[in-house]
């Protein structure tokens, strides 16, 4: 039969699949080990939206979001101090911290750790002990988790996404971009659009953050298409291009990272040659709608790194 659908107003037409792709052995020993039901197949494939109203229904409904890390001690004490060991990768982003296990955080480690990802755009654990139990009630913590209707999932577990380069390269193509046509399914492709701000505020920090993403960010509204193309590709070069605001990080058996989607753009690099058998489990929290504030700082006039003879505008 086919797999149940993310909304049941999703009516999938294609054909189920059962992988037999072996697992490696110590993805298979974590999954065991926390009672998840291989018994069907591995992964759990959710039924597809087929047009594009679906798509839109699956996020309609309008959410508050209370973001953890507005309500954390800015010290960040109770996290800290409770580490063996805390190293800031770069100067700018990344942190890894050592002798915690995220199962076991505290509410105020939680909130805490939220405004130090926020500030540090992505934080690092190695030789975590979390189930993909554990990590969904992390996601839950931090906001609505996104159950994402086109990704393979853990089996019981919707909102917990699979990463694994070998079932990957057999998965069936996918796209949002099918008719939203139900009267003429074959007028042609639509595309999904969503309107937001190029430069955000973030709700933890109150800091300025750019907004854009080569993959996803297609024009700017209101300016004809030459003008967009110059704009963004400028803009695009400023995180692609600027060494001292990037960090590479080396993965270990264990490691789990988190990361603010809404000040960072990552990015997987299959240099690994397939010598080592990859697999992991992600869990996205989604957050408020992007909003802009003209009065908000940047992070770099809010932390004083100014440059000698810049101004702040407004001051002198």
């Amino acid at each position: 039969m086919p797999s149940a659908p993310i909304d049941d107003s999703i009516v999938d037409v294609a054909e189920p699949r059962k992988d037999t792709i072996g697992l490696p052995e110590p993805a298979l020993a974590r999954l065991t080990k926390a009672g998840v039901d291989l018994s069907n197949g591995y992964p759990y494939r959710p039924s597809r939206p087929l047009y594009l109203d679906d798509v839109y229904r699956i996020r309609s409904k309008e959410w508050k979001h209370d973001d953890a890390g507005a309500r954390a001690d800015k010290s960040k004490s109770a996290l800290l101090s409770a580490a063996t060991k805390v190293t800031d990768l770069t100067t700018h982003i990344g942190t890894e911290i050592e002798g915690l296990q995220l199962k076991d955080l505290t509410d105020q480690q939680k909130d805490e750790l939220a405004l130090l990802i926020a500030e540090r755009s992505v934080v690092f654990f190695r030789n975590q002990d979390i189930s993909p139990q554990q990590q969904l009630a992390l996601g839950r913590y931090y906001g609505e988790v996104e159950v994402h209707p086109q990704v393979a999932q853990v089996p019981g577990n919707p909102g917990v996404t699979v990463i694994w380069p070998d079932l990957q390269a057999t998965e069936r193509s996918v796209s949002f971009r099918q008719p939203g046509d139900r009267s003429n399914p074959d007028s042609g492709p639509k595309h999904i659009e969503r309107v937001h701000p190029l430069v955000r505020v973030h709700p933890a920090t109150g800091w300025k953050a750019l907004w854009v993403n080569r993959t996803f960010t297609d024009r700017i509204v209101g300016l004809d298409r030459g003008e967009s193309d110059a704009i963004l590709n400028y803009l695009f070069g400023v995180y692609e291009g600027n060494v001292d605001i990037q960090l590479r990080f080396k993965w270990t058996p264990g490691t789990s990272a988190l990361w603010d989607n809404r000040v960072t753009i990552h990015n997987a690099s299959w240099d690994y040659g397939g010598k080592y058998p990859r697999h992991g489990t992600r869990v996205t929290s989604l957050a408020e709608k992007p909003y802009f504030d003209d009065a908000a700082p940047t992070r770099r006039q809010a932390l004083g790194l100014l440059d000698e003879g810049e101004l702040i505008p407004g001051r002198q």
